[in-house]
């Protein structure tokens, strides 16, 4: 392994999915992993080759404990990368707005991001070098019906990870997008419906969200998107974007050669079936 970036690693979302499985294959590489979540483990995982996976507490929706993590995490260790892999998903038409639901949802998946980068990017920025790596969706750039306000997260995310990564060029701090398609992790089961048995949507919401489901379950592992994170801490010149593989690199392209309205039609055509 070449540790670019140091061997010091803050990972959120560390307790399942994605961020579990990429805060382990890190520590088997000899990364020490602060893997924080809202309800972690209670004791660190030390691997053969020296890599660690150390639990953390925090809540990316809440200011206080981001400080306060940050500030115990920071006068610890040399933090060289910053992995955002926390995220939540909803299911409800476009037109509801269940506001709790939804202010949880951009809390978790967008004002999370920002809150853990406002205290940890100026010590990356101060070390001179540095690797903020975001897990977005390919939901951020593809309009999947009765999913528009989990796309609308990631598809903030997608913009505020480009003017990140401008700002942060000159002071060595590298920021990378990834884009995983769907993957087969307990995200799934986790998604929470928001949408009432009246409304005139809750038919092909259902039925929308299930093609959605069934997708996921049959997807990619998670050690996929995990390996493809592994290589971007490696990565002396990251990628700004990194698509999890190829049949969705390719769909990315076709999205940039076709139509949004043949995208609409064939993205409705797979979901809502008349």
């Amino acid at each position: 392994m070449k540790y670019i970036y140091g061997r010091n690693v803050f990972l959120t979302g560390g307790s399942s999915g994605i961020g579990l499985v990429s805060a382990e294959l890190l520590a088997v590489n000899g990364y020490t992993v602060f893997a924080a979540s809202r309800s972690p483990p209670s004791k660190p995982r030390i691997y053969p080759g020296g890599g660690e996976i150390r639990p953390v507490t925090l809540d990316v929706r809440d200011p206080q404990s981001v400080d306060i993590a940050a500030a115990s995490i920071l006068s610890q260790a040399d933090i060289g990368i910053v992995i955002h892999c926390a995220g939540i998903g909803i299911a409800c038409a476009a037109e509801d707005f269940p506001f709790d639901a939804v202010s949880a949802l951009m809390e978790t998946n967008f004002s999370g991001v920002l809150r853990v980068n406002n205290r940890f990017l100026p010590h990356l920025r101060a070390r001179g070098c540095g690797l903020c790596i975001i897990v977005g969706s390919l939901a951020g750039i593809l309009p999947i019906p009765y999913q528009s306000h989990y796309c609308a997260s990631k598809a903030a995310l997608d913009l505020y990870s480009s003017a990140l990564r401008m700002e942060l060029r000159e002071f060595g701090v590298k920021v990378c997008l990834v884009m995983p398609g769907d993957t087969n992790t307990e995200f799934t089961v986790s998604r929470k419906y928001e949408i009432d048995e009246t409304s005139p949507y809750y038919k092909a919401c259902i039925n929308a969200v299930s093609i959605m489901e069934k997708d996921e379950q049959t997807g990619r592992p998670p050690i996929s998107v995990a390996r493809a994170i592994l290589k971007l801490c490696a990565a002396k010149a990251p990628p700004s974007r990194k698509i999890v593989g190829f049949d969705y690199s390719l769909l990315v392209f076709l999205r940039r050669l076709l139509p949004n309205r043949l995208i609409e039609y064939i993205l409705r055509k797979k979901y809502i079936r008349d």
